[in-house]
């Protein structure tokens, strides 16, 4: 808002209420003068002003349930019609590969229709793992928060003897975020002073696993040097990104009958199946531990406001996006891999979810060699 009043104040702007569901009901505000010219404040604020509701417009049965639309309609149909009664011609979507991929769908129906919308989203997940994006908004923040959580977390290992705190960290299909975390905390970590003779060892802070879905876990020779390690130091510390594991508890329900709960994405719904209780319960028996500790840090971190790193690549994203809608090229901002790494709006059909983290990368490879686990 603040970049697009100061470029051309006449154009007006609408933001509709929890993303496609406000856009499916018409919901929308407008922002006025005075908050055109106080929108920077919103920087210091952490979460989302206008909302989010996580629909997806290709699942009719999803929209029909939650009263998005009623039945024989469909979703797209009604998109398209409240953009275009709305007079909207560039529309900007905040948000993952679903999000913006589904703002691509809505500009295709149109078109198709002779109504011509230009969609520019910008890629907002903490994952950082959207292609062909190098580097998503928010995930240098939330891996910073992530590790302002744990600093506090990790004290509960002198709560009880033996304790295996396992710190998870929110992530789907990418390892980024919980490596990214565990690197933050580990520099934040050297910072400290300890007294090693009143027992107060870094050891006992220290990251001593981490486990991405990118690196398979041999389970038994990981629980023979976490024991050790609880022998040593008396506590074990387990970063462990959410979708680690995934599978395997998945084949284990489906193995049992069990239903896998899942969004409207066709995503399997992390939190029911919980991958950290499953690792807990894994873990605790062969390491011996007294007492077990699991700790989620996702909403904490993906919550707070934007650092200084974050604040600039989102003004460098932002700027470039207005460019880009106003001379009618669609597309997701980003920084594009596949086009050495230029900033531009790349195109929808090459956007996709799942990004895999590269562990192979020299700072996490140094990592693991440090904690003493081998990839």
């Amino acid at each position: 808002m603040h970049q697009y009043n100061a470029l051309d104040p006449s154009i007006e702007i609408v933001c509709y209420k929890d993303g496609f569901k406000g856009l499916l009901s018409g919901d929308y505000v407008v922002i006025d003068a005075l908050a055109r010219k106080t929108a920077r404040v919103l920087v210091a604020s952490g979460g989302s002003p206008i909302g989010n509701s996580r629909v997806k417009l290709t699942n009719l049965a999803d929209c029909v349930k939650r009263g998005l639309v009623a039945e024989g309609e469909v979703p797209l149909e009604v998109a398209a019609a409240q953009l275009k009664k709305d007079g909207v011609t560039i529309l900007h979507t905040i948000g993952g590969d679903d999000t913006n991929t589904q703002a691509a769908k809505v500009s295709e129906f149109l078109k198709a229709h002779s109504y011509t919308v230009t969609v520019v989203g910008l890629p907002k997940t903490i994952d950082n793992d959207v292609v062909p994006i190098r580097q998503s908004l928010g995930a240098w923040t939330a891996a910073e928060q992530g590790a302002v959580f744990f600093e506090n977390v990790v004290n509960e290992s002198s709560a009880n003897p033996r304790m295996l705190i396992i710190h998870e960290c929110m992530g789907r299909d990418c390892g980024y975020l919980t490596a990214a975390t565990a690197q933050a905390y580990r520099e934040r970590l050297n910072s400290q002073w300890f007294i090693e003779e009143m027992g107060f060892r870094k050891a006992k802070k220290e990251v001593h696993a981490v486990y991405i879905p990118e690196v398979a876990v041999d389970i038994e020779k990981e629980a023979a040097r976490l024991k050790a390690l609880m022998d040593d130091v008396g506590c074990v510390n387990i970063f462990l990104s959410e979708g680690a594991g995934v599978k395997d508890i998945v084949a284990q329900m489906e193995a049992k009958g069990e239903e896998v709960p899942r969004d409207a994405f066709g995503h399997v719904k992390l939190d029911k199946i919980n991958p950290g209780q499953w690792f807990a319960a894994t873990f605790g028996p062969m390491i011996q531990a007294e007492k077990v500790l699991v700790q989620k840090s996702g909403y904490f971190a993906r919550s707070a406001a934007a650092n200084a790193k974050d604040r600039q690549l989102i003004e460098e994203c932002v700027d470039v996006g207005i460019k880009s809608a106003l001379q009618g090229v669609s597309g997701c901002v980003g920084h594009d891999e596949e086009r050495g790494d230029e900033l531009r709006a790349c195109e929808f059909e090459r956007i996709a979810g799942g990004k895999a983290f590269d562990a192979k990368l020299p700072w996490f490879t140094e990592m693991l060699t440090q904690i003493g686990q081998t990839a």
